[in-house]
C-alpha cells in the first residue's frame, strides 16, 4: 500500500522534518502516564505540567533534541524496605512533545509533585533577502555583473538601479 504524504507537493520544499515529526507523533505510545496538562499562558508562552508524584528532581531528565522535548523519569528502588503491601510501583516513563520551530523551553520547576515546563515562542522579525543572480556567457563561464548592481533597502521596496 502506498504511503500518503501531506507534504508531497513540489511547492513545499524542505518540509521532510515536519513529515518525520508527524510520523514520530503517530508512533508515540498511547500510555497515559504520567498525566499532563498543556496551558497557554499568553500568546507567546505555554506551560506543560506533568504529575510526577513520587519522583524527585534527580529522578527526572528533561532534554530537547531536534525539536523534540523528552521527559524521562526513573525512580530508584529502595532495597532496604520490606513491603507488607506494595500498591505504588516504582514506574519509569518517557513522555515526548514535538516543538514547533522557534519554541524554546525556558524553565523547568518542581512543585508539590508537579513538574512545570515553561515554553516561549521566540519572536522572529520577517526579513527579506534579495538573491543575486549570476549570469553565464555564451561560452558557459560565469560572467561579471556588467549590467549593474541593485541597491536599496532589504525590506522588499524598490531600490535604485545604478549602471556600473
Amino acid at each position: 500500500m502506498a504511503r500518503l504524504s501531506l507534504f508531497n507537493s513540489p511547492l513545499l520544499l524542505g518540509f521532510e522534518p515536519f513529515e518525520e515529526a508527524l510520523e514520530r507523533i503517530s508512533k508515540a505510545s498511547a500510555d497515559g502516564y504520567p498525566p499532563y496538562n498543556v496551558a497557554q499562558v499568553d500568546q507567546d508562552h505555554l506551560r506543560i505540567t506533568l504529575a510526577v508524584a513520587g519522583f524527585a528532581a534527580e529522578d527526572l531528565v528533561v532534554q530537547v533534541q531536534d525539536n523534540q522535548l523528552e521527559i524521562r523519569g526513573q525512580q530508584r528502588e529502595d532495597d532496604t524496605k520490606v513491603y507488607l503491601h506494595r500498591g505504588i510501583a516504582a514506574r519509569q516513563f518517557q513522555r515526548s512533545f514535538v516543538l514547533a520551530e522557534g519554541i524554546e523551553v525556558t524553565k523547568a520547576t518542581m512543585d508539590n509533585g508537579l513538574l512545570h515546563l515553561d515554553l516561549a515562542r521566540l519572536v522572529n522579525k520577517p526579513r527579506v533577502r534579495t538573491i543575486e543572480i549570476a549570469t553565464t556567457g555564451s561560452n558557459g563561464r560565469d560572467h561579471d555583473k556588467a549590467a549593474g548592481t541593485r541597491t536599496g533597502p532589504e525590506d522588499g521596496t524598490k531600490g535604485n538601479f545604478q549602471e556600473g
